[in-house]
């Protein structure tokens, strides 16, 4: 139990000093920033989530007390609570058979267990996403008109006083800005999240502290009501006012996790080919480079969620299926 307390401790030190680098204004802070999350992920993958929990509180106490309340309760909402959630469900999981007696003497045999599903997840990092980017938002005003004006001061600020003062082509710019800011947090957010975990449990399974087997990733799927939920954040998108806002961080969210469940359909959809790797490896370094094609990946999750091409695909290949 020391052992446990002293590794919770020591992510939690770490995490808080990552987070607060933001204070620093240094490009390498904003790295840090993003990482914030990994240490209290790792301890909790690899040491339960209790580790998890004791050292986001040592590290929420130490920041409230060295940068005041609000700090603290950004650190809890963005970094601790998802980090601990999330390790939580990634090793939560229940038997599918009991363990039987051979009948001969021999020990039971162990049962085999039936971990959290990866696309509950995804889901779940969804969720953090756009409840942390509505928290941040909600910080700069209660109503869109607050919320644009608070964003556009922010973007004016940053471009500086010489090139703001200005043309008709720098309003319409700042205008497109403000307009997609709220969704371009929510994807950073949402892909920040998935990394950290991603990074965590891949820490953890080389040091061999990861205490489930490691997932198939490219068979994750969204439950099937996300597809519903989708439908009517983007119908809210039409309401104006704040309710747009929220809904537009949704489901920019939502379509983002279905980006990734496509990138699972790649994956799947590209097992028999010879020259697999060249394949997803230019897709990948297209979306990272360009960004934008990255909607093609969202239209296939979306038409698997439909159709269910995975499937369809792994019931006409006999097995067995060789690992992504």
């Amino acid at each position: 139990m020391i052992a446990i307390v002293l590794i919770a401790v020591a992510a939690g030190c770490a995490s808080a000093l990552m987070f607060a680098s933001i204070v620093s204004g240094a490009l390498i802070s904003l790295l840090l920033f993003y990482l914030a999350p990994l240490p209290l992920m790792v301890a909790a993958l690899g040491w339960g989530p209790l580790s998890a929990t004791i050292g986001g509180i040592a590290a929420a106490t130490g920041l409230g007390a060295i940068f005041g309340l609000p700090y603290c309760i950004a650190f809890v909402i963005t970094v601790a609570m998802p980090a601990w959630w999330l390790g939580h469900l990634a090793l939560l999981g229940r038997p599918m058979t009991k363990g039987v007696s051979p009948g001969n003497g021999a020990s039971p045999v162990a049962p085999t267990l039936e971990w959290y599903p990866v696309g509950r997840i995804l889901l779940w990092i969804t969720g953090f996403a756009a409840v942390t980017t509505m928290a941040a938002l909600l910080t700069l005003g209660t109503d869109a008109a607050t919320i644009t004006t608070a964003l556009r001061r922010g973007l004016l600020r940053i471009i500086g006083p010489r090139d703001a003062a200005s043309t008709g082509e720098t309003e319409q710019w700042i205008h497109a800005l403000v307009t997609v800011a709220p969704a371009a947090a929510t994807i950073v957010a949402m892909m920040t999240l998935t990394l950290n975990i991603w990074l965590a449990a891949r820490i953890t399974a080389t040091s061999g502290r990861l205490h489930r087997p490691w997932p198939d990733l490219k068979s994750a799927a969204l439950p099937p009501m996300t597809l519903v939920l989708l439908c009517v954040a983007i119908a809210f998108c039409f309401a104006g006012g704040l309710l747009a806002i929220l809904a537009q961080i949704v489901t920019a969210a939502l379509m983002m996790a279905y980006a990734l469940t496509g990138f699972g359909v790649l994956h799947t959809l590209t097992l028999a080919m010879k020259s697999r790797a060249l394949w997803l490896g230019c897709t990948y370094a297209i979306v990272v480079v360009f960004g934008w094609p990255v909607l093609a990946m969202v239209v296939l999750g979306l038409a698997d969620a439909v159709f269910g091409f995975r499937q369809r695909y792994l019931q006409g290949r006999p097995p067995p299926i060789p690992a992504s």
